[in-house]
């Protein structure tokens, strides 16, 4: 019988029940309070708090194999992830944080929003999906899992809460996007525009996944090649 890591599996369940906060009432009760940068702040700052947690009780987990790790195949994965993480960090997006205002534009999913609409969630899945399929153990599949179902998760709560505060602004946006990558390009409803994604984008997730492949043997004491 497979023994969970005790650490590990609370660390993660209070950093997933954090994040269920912004979609319940609480949060907007909190922010009154608070005031809405105050809030933003403290709820940052608890997330990089059990981020430490996790991987504090991540690393001192035992490991405990589950099947036959498909080590290289994050290799191949990651340059994926990272140009839709950076492509979603530096493309106007209207499900954004704050970003609601850019639904009320003639042509709101440009770039890789034409692609999905929530790209740097969509990036945090590669990652994470890879790895759990890479380390095939017990304590990586409920710490990378964990950060999947939150992804996961999260598309479809963020789509929810905008639904609900933008309206028609919003119908029309999901209309020309889809959550799915490729869902709406392949139903007619967009295009591929590999222009709007740009040279630079593409340069800047190129060197950070050469960066991350230079740094990962220091930082997490794996070589991921």
């Amino acid at each position: 019988m497979l023994q969970l890591p005790p650490n590990l599996v609370v660390a993660c369940a209070a950093f997933l029940l954090l994040h269920v906060l912004p979609s319940t009432p609480l949060r907007a009760a909190l922010a009154r309070a608070l005031g809405e940068g105050p809030y933003l702040g403290a709820f940052s700052a608890a997330s990089v708090a059990l981020i430490v947690w996790m991987a504090s009780a991540y690393a001192g987990a035992p490991a405990t194999p589950l099947w036959p790790g498909l080590r290289f195949l994050p290799s191949a994965v990651m340059p994926f992830s990272f140009l839709l993480v950076v492509s979603g960090v530096l493309t106007p997006n209207p499900t954004a944080v704050a970003a609601g205002k850019l639904l009320a534009r003639p042509d709101p999913a440009r770039g890789i929003v034409r692609v999905t609409r929530h790209p740097v969630m969509w990036g945090i899945m590669l990652w994470a999906g890879a790895h759990i399929l890479a380390r095939g153990e017990l304590k990586s599949t409920i710490f990378f899992g964990s950060l999947l179902a939150l992804a996961a998760a999260g598309t479809r709560l963020q789509d929810a809460r905008k639904a609900k505060v933008h309206g028609e602004d919003w119908k029309r946006f999901a209309a020309l996007t889809s959550n799915l990558p490729f869902a709406a390009i392949a139903q007619g409803r967009n295009r591929l525009a590999p222009g709007e994604i740009g040279l630079v984008q593409l340069v800047f997730a190129l060197l950070a996944y050469g960066g991350m492949l230079a740094v990962h043997p220091w930082l997490f004491g794996v070589r991921p090649y």
